[in-house]
């Protein structure tokens, strides 16, 4: 599961006793362009839950006044300092919103490509957590190619947890993980439902 609130070590440990303990990623970058400091207590409370992988997701700004390589430099920064042994070290890069991306698809090209890029010049692992519809709306086509071979996260809220449904998009040739229902209660807290069959 992913989620946006700060998670506590006793909702963790709910979570994990209701059978979503494979896979959790909290937020660790905000749209408003800034480390979301929850991201360590939450990668805490997994870890000490039992989650087997603990990523982090960084939701871009890219209108804000800092590059895509300081936002990727800052949150893998603060992780790096602050909770290193709690994360299992990839970085999803929500991609998303176009409300929030730049005026044209060539320049929303331009700021991903710094971003995805900017990964393995600071020795992380990225992942791409997008939909068909999203990446059309936010780089032009279903058929722009740029971070293929990193795992790919896609969203389909048909409420089936397989990956029958998905069609290739973004030159990802099979997904890693689908998110097939969002907005849901569990524990308490508000999430969203992941299949991530080889974990």
């Amino acid at each position: 599961m992913d989620i946006s609130q700060p998670l506590s070590t006793s909702v963790a440990n709910c979570l994990v006793s209701q059978g979503f303990g494979k896979f959790i990623a909290p937020r660790g970058y905000e749209s408003i362009g800034q480390v979301d400091t929850a991201v360590c207590p939450s990668l805490q409370s997994a870890a000490n839950a039992g989650f087997k992988v603990r990523d982090v997701y960084l939701f871009p700004s890219p209108k804000s006044s800092k590059s895509a390589r300081t936002q990727m430099t800052e949150l893998v920064n603060y992780v790096s300092s602050n909770c290193k042994s709690a994360w299992s070290g990839r970085v999803w890069l929500d991609i998303e919103g176009a409300q929030y991306w730049l005026g044209t698809s060539s320049l929303n090209r331009q700021f991903f490509e710094q971003l995805y890029d900017s990964c393995a010049a600071l020795g992380v692992s990225c992942g791409v957590y997008s939909s068909a519809s999203q990446w059309s709306a936010i780089f032009g086509s279903t058929s722009y190619c740029h971070g293929s071979t990193a795992p790919l996260w896609y969203a389909h809220y048909d409420g089936n947890p397989s990956f029958s449904d998905y069609s290739t998009f973004g030159c990802f040739a099979k997904p890693w993980a689908k998110q097939f229902k969002g907005d849901v209660t569990v524990c308490g807290m508000g999430v969203d439902e992941n299949y991530v069959p080889n974990v």
